[in-house]
């Protein structure tokens, strides 16, 4: 637990938070991406596979209030000769949005990692927006010879070493875990357990 200059206290996520999480992750993705968004869904979901690290699953509060979280999957970088790697996947992270650009994200970004650190893991990959993420020390991933399951690379596709060094010898193609593939009969059916909203197409969603 550490409660920050700014009287947020960041600390590990429980069961009985579950609930106001996922509705906090829904507002703060609503119509951002897309109509509506799956991002609570996935949140869901990853807490229920082994991929899930339960000591990366942090929220931020603001005295009773959650105001922001955090989650990291395990994943891995298979290599030519199918040799497997295991590094973090980050995401999805969520900032109520009255409470964004406070720095909350940052705090969460910057108190995850140190704690991957810590743990022993070896590194982070990301699909992000590069102007906010190369704050925290995320590099294209073609810097470190990574590649997507599919062999791409584009400058959302950003990888951070945990310590200098730590992906050496470590190249190939990124996977995630499956938990982040939804379908819509899935979403719809999760979405019954969420207040009403109305979905609406705007101009900085993705093609």
């Amino acid at each position: 637990m550490e409660r920050t200059e700014m009287s947020i206290l960041i600390r590990q996520e429980e069961e009985h938070d579950f609930k106001n999480v996922e509705h906090m992750t829904r507002e703060a993705f609503w119509d951002l991406y897309k109509p509506g968004c799956d991002e609570h869904l996935v949140l869901h979901k990853i807490r229920k596979v082994p991929a899930f690290v339960k000591e990366l699953d942090l929220i931020a509060c603001d005295d009773d209030r959650i105001v922001g979280n955090i989650i990291y999957s395990k994943s891995k970088v298979v290599n030519e000769e199918s040799r497997e790697f295991e590094v973090l996947c980050m995401g999805p992270i969520a900032v109520l949005p009255s409470c964004q650009k406070q720095g909350i994200g940052s705090l969460l970004m910057n108190h995850s990692l140190e704690k991957a650190r810590q743990l022993g893991y070896k590194a982070v990959i990301i699909f992000g927006n590069p102007d906010y993420y190369q704050r925290f020390g995320f590099r294209n991933a073609a810097k470190y010879n990574i590649q997507t399951s599919t062999g791409e690379n584009f400058d959302a596709f950003m990888a951070l070493e945990l310590y200098d060094g730590s992906l050496k010898g470590i190249s190939g193609k990124f996977y995630a875990d499956e938990v982040f593939e939804t379908d819509a009969e899935e979403l719809e059916e999760f979405e019954k357990g969420f207040p009403p909203k109305v979905k609406h197409v705007t101009d900085t969603q993705l093609k």
